[in-house]
C-alpha cells in the first residue's frame, strides 16, 4: 500500500468527529447510536492502517519515507505538514487506537440512555484524532499544536457533565494546572527555533547529536519540554488535576490514564530524548521526578476509598514510573513499561466503571461481594490487578522489572524508592480486589434500580480483549526484541527468555514485595487477620496527611490562589489600574475642567472687559520688545 495512507491514521476519527458534530447532528438526536457506530468505524480503519504500519517498520528497520504536505510559504520560510512514522510513533499508533476502540465500544453500553450521546462519541473522535496527530507530527510546531487539541478535548470531556459543579471546576483545573507546563514546552520550542532556526524533531536530534545544540541552551530547552510533559503526564507537582478528572464518565477515564492525554507527556520526552541524553542535567530531572512521583503518588493510593480515585493515583505512580524509566534506561524502556501500561490501566478503569455500572456507586465501602454476581468483571479486573503488581509472567512484570534494573545500575537512591512502590502498588491494588469482590455485598447505592448484575457483553468483550493484552504484551520484550526494535539493543538478561528470571536474584525481591503486598492486603481487608482502623489509629498522622493528599490541594487553591495571587499580586495590579492608570487618566480629565472652569471665567461678555485686557497685553508686547527688542 502506498504510504500516503498513513495521513489516514489520524484523518479517519477527525472526519468522524467532522461528521457526528456538523453534519449528522439532527439525525442522531433520534437515532444516537449511529454516532457510536461511525466513531467505532474510524477507530477500527485507523487501527487496521497502524497494524500495517508498523508490520512495514519491522520490515524495514527504518522510518516510512511519508509524503509531506506544504502548508504555507511565508518571506521564503516554507512551513510543511509532515509525519514521522518511526519505531516510537508505531508502537504509540497501536496504544492508542487499541485502546480507543475498546473504550468506543465498551461506552455503548456504558452511556447508553445519556442524553449527550452523540456529544460524547463526537468528542471521543477529535480526543482520538488529537492524539493521534501528536504522535505522528514531525516538527514540534504540530506537536504543540496538537498538544493543545488534546488538552481542550480533555477539558470538554472530563466536564462533559456539565450541569454538575464538580465536572464544571475539575475540567477547569484539569485545563488550568497544565497550562502552566505548557508554558514551559511553548518557551523551550521558541528557545530552540530561536537557536536552531528548524522545529524539525529529526533535525534537532542530529543537532543535538553532533553538538551544534548543547550547553546551556540545551539543558533549559530539554527542562521547558520536560515542564510540558510533567503537566500533562501529572508528575509532580502538576499532579494535582487528575484525580479530579475522574468526574468525567469512566470511559474518558480510561482513555484519558491509558493512551492519551497523561501518555502524551512521555511520548514527548521519548521523542525528544536525544536533546535530554545530551544534557545530565536534564536527564536527572526527568529520572528523579519520575521516582519521586511513582513512591508519592502511591502513598495516597493507600487510603482512598473511591475506586477511580485509588486507580487515578496509581496512574499518577505508573507515570513516574515510566519517567524513571526515560531517566534511567531510555527510549525503550519507558515506552515499554507505556505500552504495557496502557492495556491493564484501561482494563482496570473499565472494571471500575463495570461495578459502578452494576453498583450505582464507586465507594468501595459500599460494594464487596462482587466476585459471584460479576465473574467476567472480577477474572479480567483480577488478571490487570496482578499485571500492575508485576506479577510474572504477565506483562507489568516485564516492563516493571526492566526499570528496576536500570534503576539499580544508575540511580540506587530512586532503586529503593521504586522497590517500596512495588509493595505499596500491589498493597493498594489488591485492596481494591478484596473490598470490591470479596466479602459480602454491602447495599451499594439506595437510589440504584435492581440487584447488582454482570454487565452486558458489549462492555464486557472490551475487558476480555484488554485482559488477553494484559497477559501478554509483555512477551515482545521476553528475548529483548522490544529493545532491539526500538534501537536500544541493551536489555537485562533476565528478560531473555521465559523462564531467564530464574538465575537472577532482583525479579524475585520485587516478587516477594509484591507478594507481601497482596498477603497483607489479604490480612487486612479479605481473612480480617488485622485491623484496617486500628492500623490506621496507629499511623494517624500519616493516615490524616495522605487522606488529604498533603494537603497540596489547600496550598494551590487557598493559599497560592487565594492570597498570593488574588489578595497580593492581583489586588496589586487592581491597584495600579484604579489608582495609577485610572487615577492619572482621572487626574488629566480633572486638571482639564479645572482649567476650562478658570478660563471660562474670563469669557464674561462685558465688552469694557474685553477692552481692559486687550490694553493691558497692548503694553506687555511694547514692554518686551522695549527691554529685550
Amino acid at each position: 500500500m502506498p504510504y500516503q495512507l498513513v495521513w489516514l491514521i489520524f484523518l479517519l476519527p477527525l472526519f468522524s468527529f467532522i461528521i457526528i458534530a456538523l453534519f449528522l447532528r439532527p439525525f442522531l438526536k433520534s437515532q444516537p447510536k449511529t454516532a457510536g457506530y461511525i466513531t467505532i468505524a474510524a477507530l477500527t480503519g485507523s487501527l487496521g492502517l497502524s497494524v500495517w504500519a508498523l508490520m512495514e517498520v519491522m520490515a524495514t528497520g527504518q522510518p516510512l519515507p511519508v509524503p509531506d504536505i506544504t502548508w504555507a510559504v511565508v518571506d521564503g520560510l516554507t512551513i510543511h505538514l509532515g509525519l514521522l512514522m518511526d519505531q516510537l510513533t508505531a508502537v504509540m499508533l497501536i496504544v492508542v487506537t487499541v485502546v480507543s476502540l475498546m473504550v468506543q465500544i465498551y461506552s455503548q453500553g456504558y452511556m447508553k440512555g445519556d442524553a449527550g450521546y452523540h456529544r460524547y462519541f463526537a468528542f471521543m473522535s477529535l480526543f482520538t484524532a488529537s492524539m493521534l496527530g501528536l504522535v505522528l507530527a514531525d516538527n514540534l510546531l504540530f506537536v504543540y499544536v496538537f498538544w493543545e487539541m488534546v488538552g481542550l478535548c480533555s477539558y470538554l470531556l472530563i466536564g462533559f457533565w456539565f450541569h454538575r459543579p464538580s465536572a464544571a471546576n475539575a475540567a477547569k483545573k484539569a485545563f488550568i494546572v497544565t497550562r502552566l507546563g505548557d508554558f514551559g514546552f511553548l518557551a523551550a520550542i521558541l528557545l530552540i527555533f530561536f537557536n536552531t532556526g528548524t522545529l524539525d524533531i529529526t533535525q534537532l536530534h542530529s543537532l543535538a547529536a553532533t553538538g551544534a545544540l548543547a550547553g546551556t541552551t540545551l539543558t533549559w530547552a530539554a527542562i521547558g519540554i520536560f515542564a510540558g510533559a510533567a503537566g500533562k503526564s501529572a508528575q509532580f507537582p502538576l499532579h494535582t488535576w487528575l484525580p479530579d478528572a475522574m468526574e468525567g464518565p469512566t470511559p474518558v477515564s480510561a482513555l484519558i490514564h491509558a493512551a492519551t492525554m497523561v501518555a502524551a507527556g512521555v511520548f514527548l520526552v521519548a521523542r525528544t530524548f536525544p536533546l535530554f541524553s545530551h544534557s545530565t542535567e536534564a536527564v536527572t530531572t526527568v529520572a528523579v521526578v519520575g521516582g519521586f512521583t511513582a513512591i508519592f503518588a502511591a502513598t495516597m493510593g493507600l487510603v482512598m476509598t473511591d475506586i477511580k480515585r485509588v486507580l487515578a493515583y496509581s496512574t499518577i505512580s505508573q507515570l513516574g514510573y515510566m519517567m524513571l524509566g526515560l531517566g534511567v534506561g531510555g527510549i525503550a524502556i519507558g515506552i515499554f513499561h507505556l505500552f504495557n501500561h496502557a492495556f491493564f490501566k484501561a482494563l482496570l478503569f473499565l472494571g471500575a466503571g463495570s461495578v459502578s455500572h452494576a453498583t450505582g456507586t464507586f465507594d468501595m465501602r459500599k460494594m464487596g461481594g462482587l466476585r459471584k454476581i460479576m465473574p467476567w468483571t472480577y477474572a479480567t479486573f483480577l488478571i490487570a490487578s496482578l499485571s500492575i503488581a508485576g506479577i510474572w509472567p504477565l506483562a507489568g512484570f516485564w516492563s516493571k522489572d526492566e526499570i528496576l534494573a536500570s534503576a539499580l545500575e544508575n540511580q540506587p537512591v530512586l532503586f529503593i524508592l521504586a522497590m517500596i512502590t512495588v509493595f505499596m502498588t500491589a498493597f493498594y491494588m489488591f485492596r481494591v480486589v478484596f473490598m470490591t469482590f470479596g466479602g459480602s455485598y454491602r447495599g451499594g447505592d439506595p437510589e440504584a434500580h435492581g440487584k447488582p448484575h454482570e454487565s452486558p457483553p458489549v462492555m464486557v468483550m472490551p475487558m476480555v480483549v484488554l485482559a488477553i493484552l494484559a497477559v501478554v504484551s509483555g512477551l515482545w520484550n521476553v528475548t529483548g526484541d522490544f529493545g532491539a526494535f526500538m534501537g536500544h539493543g541493551e536489555t537485562h538478561s533476565f528478560t531473555e527468555g521465559f523462564f531467564g528470571i530464574l538465575t537472577h536474584s532482583l525479579p524475585w525481591i520485587s516478587l516477594m514485595l509484591a507478594g507481601l503486598g497482596i498477603l497483607l492486603a489479604y490480612a487486612i481487608y479479605s481473612a480480617r487477620w488485622l485491623s484496617a482502623e486500628s492500623i490506621g489509629g496507629m499511623f494517624q498522622p500519616l493516615y490524616n496527611l495522605f487522606l488529604h493528599k498533603y494537603w497540596l490541594d489547600e496550598l494551590y487553591e487557598k493559599v497560592f490562589v487565594g492570597r498570593v495571587l488574588l489578595k497580593g499580586f492581583f489586588a496589586g495590579l487592581q491597584g495600579f489600574d484604579v489608582y495609577g492608570v485610572d487615577g492619572a487618566v482621572n487626574g488629566i480629565a480633572s486638571g482639564a475642567m479645572a482649567t476650562g472652569r478658570a478660563i471660562r471665567k474670563a469669557h464674561s461678555g462685558q465688552l469694557q472687559l474685553y477692552g481692559l485686557f486687550i490694553g493691558i497685553g497692548i503694553i506687555v508686547i511694547v514692554a518686551c520688545v522695549y527691554f529685550f527688542g
